[in-house]
């Protein structure tokens, strides 16, 4: 065949070739049409809207997003893609949301084990039901539990109770083995799980089509593995009128908002190899009346003012087992220059579709910010523009002076934005690359209007414990031991680095590896310290998070509410008491329960508006 009739040199024709994608086009569509009906009538719901994307499935009301096949997916992964919206659809049909939420705990190690344990009861009914359905439901959770990496568990404190626990059960609802991954979590906890709640687990199968009956034989579970104190006051029609109020006295009324960062494909058991340097003094913090217990409520403690200098200390009520393997590193410490570089072209690559929509945003924000910047009236002169709201004087009295306004320069005063992105576990996939937009847009965008950005992200070091943990273990568990996680605050950019050096660090946050769990109070504290020490006059700290702070570690040892607690104190002490104005972006959950000034967004189409309205009302200039 000669040369031009190849294309790029394949060996095949291009009408070969072009046949054989409209082949692999019309297949995806055939998927679509097929996977669309299937779950619709699964959910017996002919009104759901169904679409199909890259990133984790979501599920919002009667809308869905489900994973949308390749041409060189594999048939485990295709039954994984429809497995996920299999178990939508029962999620729709057999799952009501507002019985879940009269049941459930608040936070913490209970409320993980509740929900997984009510997955459990949802994808029992569809296994049951349906062969082909419990076929695509196991690959779907064989493929999860992989991207979690729970096949590489080797050893029991790697093994989360709370999913094993919800694994278990689904394998006695249904009868069927568990996929592979799923039992390598197992297997450290079955025969504990089995000795105090065997019994209770197979009562569940009696109670399978009862959500109320089956959320309170579920309670009894939580109970039976030890984790009692978690749970409010015992679930019962009456007490449920009341939507779910605790009489734990470390718990809020107010934290109804349900954390979803431990979730099934939250977690990657890669550890990091950087030795970065140690805690900066900003984590060290006083804990001069760590006697008062971790268990006080903070709302009783005495009120803790920032110091002189305006840094913030820890709460009386929080404390860290040890800050020795606490890390503050930057970017380039933690990936080699290559992998940067490779980051960096993934984050363009994502930026591309809305090249336009950024466009438009950085124009608007700029000229907005350049407004403020350049215009301002200077009232009450005796020449100038006629004010308007002085012409009823001018009317009365034709001779009147300073009835005239006059349009002037004016310097912007100088500022500096920090931008601080929680990195944990649950941010993976589509969350992290909105919040690497956010970045992205606002670095650039701000730096050409003259105002110095900060880019922040915190997670921990480790995934359910760190050498903190290792340490509390061989010390003898001592009681009430804190956080016992290893901090990883990490430096993206830093204020006086120029946009041009820090923008490839920027593409680090889509390195999965990186992401394990969230202290959202402590990296809060951290971020506003910086702020504190710099020399601006306007400092404003931006918080993009995905929901409330979650360590296994240490919640298992620790109040439930306790990191919820220390973030709401680290809130209220910059919302009151600090001259830094704070600002938070939910990215897809609710943040409006803890900070007072914040804005929700669902997908990066909302970018735009999300951050120019707040940045607009930020920048309005004090008088």
């Amino acid at each position: 065949m000669s040369e031009d009739s190849t294309a790029g040199g394949s060996g095949y024709s291009p009408e070969v070739l072009d046949n054989a994608a409209e082949r692999v086009e019309e297949s995806i569509e055939r998927f679509k049409r097929a996977t669309t009906a299937t779950i619709r009538a699964i959910a017996e719901n002919e009104e759901l809207e169904v679409s199909f994307g890259q990133g984790a499935p979501t599920l919002r009301g009667n809308r869905m997003r489900v994973p949308l096949p390749t041409a060189e997916c594999t048939p485990a992964e295709l039954n994984a893609m429809r497995g996920a919206g299999d178990e939508f659809a029962l999620r729709v049909k057999f799952h009501d949301e507002a019985v879940y939420s009269k049941h459930v705990p608040q936070t913490g190690p209970a409320e993980e084990m509740f929900r997984w344990v009510e997955d459990a009861r949802v994808a029992s009914i569809g296994s049951l039901r349906m062969e082909g359905v419990a076929q695509n439901l196991e690959a779907n959770l064989e493929e999860q539990c992989q991207q979690a990496a729970f096949d590489s568990i080797t050893a029991e404190t790697e093994a989360p109770l709370s999913v094993a626990v919800g694994l278990l059960v689904r394998e006695a609802l249904t009868g069927r083995p568990l996929p592979p991954s799923a039992e390598n979590v197992v297997r450290f906890w079955r025969d504990y799980i089995e000795e105090r709640a065997g019994s209770d687990i197979r009562e569940l199968a009696n109670r399978l089509h009862d959500q109320t009956a089956f959320a309170d034989k579920s309670r009894d579970i939580i109970r039976e593995m030890g984790l009692a104190a978690e749970l409010d006051d015992p679930a019962s029609s009456e007490d449920n009128a009341q939507d779910s109020e605790t009489v734990d006295d470390n718990s809020d009324a107010d934290s109804e908002l349900l954390p979803q960062d431990v979730v099934l494909d939250d977690e990657q058991m890669g550890e990091e190899s950087s030795d970065g340097e140690s805690t900066s003094v900003e984590m060290d913090a006083d804990m001069d009346a760590a006697e008062l217990g971790a268990e006080a409520d903070p709302d009783e403690a005495p009120q803790m003012m920032p110091d002189d200098a305006g840094m913030i200390r820890m709460d009386h009520n929080y404390d860290a087992y040890t800050h020795q393997y606490d890390e503050v590193v930057t970017a380039d410490e933690l990936c080699d220059s290559d992998e940067l570089v490779r980051l960096r072209a993934m984050l363009d690559q994502q930026l591309v579709a809305l090249q336009h929509a950024t466009s438009k945003l950085a124009n608007r924000l700029q000229r907005r910010l350049m407004a403020k910047q350049n215009r301002t009236w200077e009232f009450d002169l005796e020449e100038g523009t006629l004010d308007a709201a002085r012409l009823a004087q001018v009317i009365i009295d034709p001779m009147s002076p300073l009835a005239y306004k006059q349009e002037k320069d004016m310097k912007f005063r100088d500022t500096v934005v920090t931008l601080l992105i929680d990195s944990s576990g649950s941010m993976r996939g589509r969350s992290i690359t909105i919040a690497a937009m956010c970045a992205d847009i606002l670095g650039a965008t701000l730096e050409r209007c003259s105002v110095r950005v900060e880019i922040l992200g915190f997670t921990t070091r480790a995934w359910r414990g760190g050498q903190a943990r290792e340490t509390w273990i061989n010390n003898g568990k001592p009681s009430n031991p804190g956080r016992l996680n290893d901090l990883r605050h990490i430096v993206y950019k830093a204020a006086d680095e120029p946009w041009r050096r820090a923008r490839r660090n920027i593409g680090l946050m889509l390195r999965e590896e990186l992401l394990k769990e969230n202290i959202d109070g402590e990296a809060l504290i951290w971020a506003h310290n910086r702020l504190a020490s710099r020399n601006e006059y306007r400092r404003i700290l931006m918080v993009i998070s995905d929901g409330l702070p979650v360590d296994n570690s240490t919640l298992l040892v620790n109040p439930s509410n306790y990191l919820e607690q220390h973030l709401k104190y680290a809130i209220d002490q910059i919302e009151n008491y600090s001259d830094v104005e704070l600002v938070a972006i939910g990215i897809g959950h609710d943040v409006t329960h803890h900070y007072s000034r914040a804005v929700t967004i669902t997908d990066a189409e909302q970018l735009g508006g999300a951050i120019t309205d707040q940045l607009a009302a930020l920048f309005e200039l004090k008088d």
